[in-house]
C-alpha cells in the first residue's frame, strides 16, 4: 500500500470529504447489509459495508437499531424489502449529502428515506418525482405517493392525469393498474378526454385483465371485471352515435337496459330513466387561465366563518364559459370551501359550488403558489359581457397564502377581465388576496 493510501486522510481535508471515503468502504465497517440485487437474468445477495455511528446519525431508526435498548447484536442485517441500488443510495446520502436518482430507484429511496426517517432525502425524492413526472409512469408514481400520503405529489399526480388525459390512458401503465383507481379515474370530472377514447382505453384495460385470469375477452367477463362503478361512470350520452353504434355496440359490455336508455337519449325521445352522467367533463371544454396577481404576498391570510368572506367584482369583454376558480391555501394542508357567483346587479345567484379540497403546488402563470382549484358543475356557468358579476368565496382551513400586485385589467386568451373592489370588505381586492388564477374556456 502506498504512503498516500496508507494517509488518505491527510489528502481529504473536509470532514464531508472523509465521510464520503467511509462510504460502502470496509474500512472500520461495523455491520453489514444483505440485500437483494436483480438483474436482468437472475437475482442474488449483495453485501454493503456501513458504520453504525454515520448511519445513526442520521436516523433515528438506525440509532434505535445500534445503540437503543434493543439494539442489535450481529454485525449482518439482511433487509428482505428493498434493493440494493436503492440501499446503497440511502447510504450515499447518509455518508455524503448526495443521492443518484433515477426512474429505476426513486421510488425505492423514497420508500427507504420515509422508513428510515431522513426527512431531507425524501424531499430531493419527491422533487424529482414532481420534475420527472409524464403520462408514462404517472400510473407508477400515484399509488406510492397515496401510500406515503404526499399530498403534493399526490395532487401533481392527479393534474397530470386531467391535463394529459389521452396520452394517459393510452400509456403502457395503464393497462396493469388496480381497478380501485380505474374506478377513480372513470369518475373524474376533469378529464381531457373524448369519452369514446376513455371508453376504448378502458374496454382495452378490461381485456388485458381477462387475458391474465386466462378467461374469454367477452362482454360478459369484461364488464363483470369492470364493474357497475366503472360501467356507469362512462358518459355514453355525450358520444357521437356512429362510435356509440360502431365501438361500444361491438363491445358487448352493455345490458339491452343500457343501450335503450343512451339510444332515447341520442335521439331526443323523452325518457323517465338515464342510467349515465350526460354532461361534458370539464376537460373537454378547453382549460384557459387568468392570472390577476403578478406575486404572492408575504402576509398570511387567516380563513373560517363567514367574517371572513373575500369577494371580487369582475366583467368580461366577450361571452365565456366560466369552469371554476383557483384558490390560496397553504402546504399539505385541507379546506372546506363555498365558492358563489352572483349578477351584481340583480343579485341573481348562478352558480355555487361547496366541497373539501386539497391544497396542492400550483404551477402558476407568473408564480407558482399551493392553493386548490374550485370547479363549478358541468362546465355550464355562462358569463355574458360587460355584465358585472361578484365572485364569493368563505375558506375554512389552517392560514393560506395571497396574491399581491393585482392588476385591474388582464388579457388572457383573448378575453379581457376586468376587476373592481366589493367595497364590501378589504380582505381581497384588486391589489391582493385571494382568487389568484380564474379557469375558463371560450
Amino acid at each position: 500500500m502506498s504512503v498516500v493510501e496508507r494517509n488518505w486522510q491527510t489528502t481529504r481535508p473536509t470532514i464531508r470529504e472523509r465521510s464520503k471515503f467511509m462510504f460502502n468502504n470496509d474500512l472500520f465497517s461495523d455491520v453489514k447489509f444483505v440485500v437483494k440485487r436483480a438483474d436482468d437474468e437472475s437475482e442474488s445477495k449483495q453485501v454493503i459495508p456501513a458504520h453504525k455511528l454515520m448511519l445513526s446519525i442520521s436516523s433515528p431508526v438506525f440509532e434505535a437499531m445500534f445503540y437503543g435498548e434493543l439494539a442489535e447484536t450481529t454485525d449482518s442485517i439482511e433487509l428482505p424489502d428493498c434493493e440494493y441500488d436503492s440501499l446503497l443510495e440511502l447510504f450515499r446520502y447518509m455518508y455524503s449529502d448526495e443521492v443518484i436518482l433515477s426512474g429505476s430507484n426513486v421510488m425505492g429511496v423514497l420508500y427507504l428515506a420515509k422508513k428510515y426517517m431522513v426527512p431531507s432525502l425524501a424531499d430531493t425524492c419527491n422533487k424529482y418525482l414532481q420534475d420527472n413526472l409524464d403520462p408514462s409512469n404517472v400510473f407508477s408514481i400515484l399509488p406510492s405517493a397515496e401510500k406515503f400520503d404526499d399530498k403534493n405529489l399526490v395532487g401533481q399526480c392527479w393534474k397530470l392525469i386531467s391535463k394529459q388525459t389521452e396520452e394517459v390512458v393510452k400509456s403502457e401503465g395503464f393497462e396493469t393498474i388496480e381497478r380501485s383507481l380505474l374506478e377513480a379515474v372513470v369518475e373524474r370530472d376533469a378529464l381531457s378526454i373524448e369519452e369514446i377514447e376513455l371508453f376504448k382505453a378502458v374496454d382495452l384495460w378490461a381485456t388485458k385483465a381477462c387475458e391474465r385470469q386466462e378467461l374469454a375477452a367477452d362482454g360478459q367477463a369484461k364488464r363483470r371485471i369492470l364493474g357497475e362503478r366503472i360501467i356507469k361512470g362512462i358518459r355514453f350520452p355525450i358520444m357521437d352515435e356512429k362510435d356509440f353504434a360502431s365501438v361500444v355496440l361491438d363491445s358487448d359490455v352493455l345490458t339491452k337496459e343500457d343501450i335503450v336508455s343512451v339510444i332515447k337519449h341520442l335521439n331526443s325521445v323523452p325518457s323517465s330513466s338515464m342510467l349515465f352522467p350526460k354532461t361534458k367533463r370539464l376537460g373537454s371544454y378547453g382549460d384557459n387561465r387568468c392570472c390577476r396577481f403578478n406575486s404572492l404576498s408575504d402576509r398570511k391570510w387567516k380563513n373560517g366563518p363567514s367574517v371572513y368572506k373575500h369577494y371580487i367584482l369582475f366583467t368580461v369583454d366577450r361571452n365565456i364559459k366560466l369552469l371554476g376558480v383557483c384558490l390560496f391555501g397553504s402546504e399539505n394542508n385541507n379546506y372546506t370551501s363555498e365558492l358563489m357567483l352572483l349578477e351584481n346587479q340583480s343579485g341573481r345567484r348562478v352558480a355555487i359550488k361547496t366541497g373539501e379540497f386539497s391544497s396542492e403546488l400550483v404551477r402558476g402563470e407568473k408564480f407558482d403558489y399551493f392553493g386548490f382549484e374550485v370547479l363549478f358543475d358541468n362546465g355550464q356557468v355562462i358569463l355574458q359581457k360587460n355584465l358585472e358579476y361578484v365572485l364569493e368565496a368563505e375558506i375554512t382551513g389552517p392560514d393560506s397564502a395571497g396574491g399581491d400586485n393585482g392588476d385591474s385589467t388582464v388579457a388572457c386568451s383573448g378575453v379581457t377581465f376586468a376587476f373592481k373592489n366589493t367595497g364590501i370588505n378589504k380582505r381581497t381586492t384588486i391589489q391582493w388576496g385571494q382568487f389568484p388564477e380564474f379557469i375558463f374556456s371560450l
